[in-house]
């Protein structure tokens, strides 16, 4: 009989946080942020069918970047949670906290498994409170680690690059359209601050908010291509040359 091929449990984990960290790394990236009336979800996505940003419950919105059927698989499975909870209990038991902690357990079940593959997926879930001091960004890499994300997360491809540009222009009193123009801006210059900003036109983004000020008990809304154009305006996705602060207004 042979020896079995032993391998040091570190670097059996090393290895599989490396294999994960790759298939994440060749994703599109994705910008969740704050704004002054809620949480806008800004991906980019060339795809009309197949959604990275999408709603969980009523207050909850869920972002994955990494294979497709896997983060699939996470939020449908987080809708099966959310739903059972709000009806075994009431609606308002239905949290962002509650959902990333099953979420935890789930990847880092699967991660720390030696029988499967760890999934290749990095998810955000984002809850609207009732006043903005409320509102929750969490943060889930592959192995189940959280991070309670403050003003906005960015995951996927170069999601250092695309996080300082965020960083440069965030603002807490950000509108709708001066936050959709900075997340536009921050994922076409992903090349870094020498390269030449992507043209990233309507076609390739995928676009939703959790709008507080809306008047159904439902928060999450997708913004539909002509409204995307108008929030861009004239300028273009990836107009002002990746600059720090919005466009001012056409006079």
């Amino acid at each position: 009989m042979s020896t079995p091929f032993y391998v040091a449990p570190e670097q059996q984990m090393k290895d599989r946080a490396d294999f994960a960290r790759k298939g994440i790394g060749r994703g599109r990236s994705v910008v969740v942020m704050h704004y002054a009336d809620g949480i806008l979800f800004v991906a980019e996505n060339r795809s009309q069918a197949l959604h990275k940003v999408s709603e969980i419950y009523d207050r909850l919105g869920f972002a994955a970047v990494g294979r497709y059927n896997e983060f699939e698989n996470l939020r449908t499975a987080g809708i099966r949670y959310a739903d059972l909870r709000g009806y075994s209990y009431d609606r308002t038991d239905v949290t962002g906290r509650g959902l990333a902690n099953a979420y935890a357990q789930l990847l880092g079940t699967i991660f720390s498994s030696g029988g499967e593959k760890p999934y290749e997926v990095e998810i955000i879930v984002a809850e609207l409170g009732l006043t903005e001091s409320a509102d929750q960004i969490y943060r889930l890499t592959y192995d189940g680690s959280v991070t309670d994300e403050n003003d906005f997360a960015v995951m996927g491809g170069s999601a250092e690059v695309i996080a300082q540009s965020v960083r440069r222009g965030f603002s807490a009193e950000l509108g709708l359209a001066e936050a959709v123009q900075l997340a536009v801006r921050a994922l076409a210059s992903d090349g870094g601050p020498t390269a030449t900003p992507r043209e990233l036109g309507v076609e390739a983004l995928e676009v939703a908010v959790l709008d507080r000020g809306r008047a159904m008990p439902r928060k999450f809304r997708r913004l539909r291509p002509d409204r995307l154009t108008e929030l861009l305006g004239d300028g273009g996705p990836a107009a002002g040359e990746g600059s720090e602060a919005p466009p001012a207004p056409a006079p």
